[in-house]
């Protein structure tokens, strides 16, 4: 099967280091990624858990990149969500300029793909909407 690609950009009035630490505060991802909580595994494993138990997935990760203040990639290593990821930062006028990519495999083979195009608006409208609650906790301080 071929990876779908998503991606969402948008603008935090914090520079990219305050965004940084936010991003991969994971205890803290509750508080700006849609229904989502996450913790650290390990020295570079990630969990995340998106829905209301027992209505959800586990997302599992490997961070392959970390270079703060401006990108961290993961390889999304679950059962559902397989693929990679990336969120890069860059100083802006303002604020930082952050954007959110997916290349993910979807499940369900030829099902899965033949749904994403049903999906991916509303998979693009979640991270749209993660990323400007991120914009407003990064602008609380």
């Amino acid at each position: 099967m071929r990876p779908v690609y998503t991606a969402v950009a948008g603008h935090v009035a914090a520079p990219p280091e305050q965004v940084f630490t936010l991003i991969t505060d994971w205890p803290r991802h509750q508080e700006w990624m849609f229904m989502t909580t996450a913790r650290r595994v390990g020295d570079d494993g990630l969990e995340a858990y998106t829905g209301a138990r027992p209505f959800g997935f586990l997302d599992t990760m490997t961070i392959t990149h970390w270079e703060p203040p401006s990108l961290l990639r993961v390889t999304h290593t679950g059962r559902l969500v397989r693929g990679r990821g990336a969120i890069r930062l860059r100083a802006v006028p303002g604020g930082s300029r952050v954007v959110w990519a997916e290349e993910l495999y979807l499940p369900l083979g030829v099902l899965g793909q033949a749904a994403w195009p049903l999906l991916r608006p509303l998979v693009t409208a979640v991270a749209r909407h993660s990323l400007r609650k991120l914009a407003a906790l990064a602008a609380t301080g």
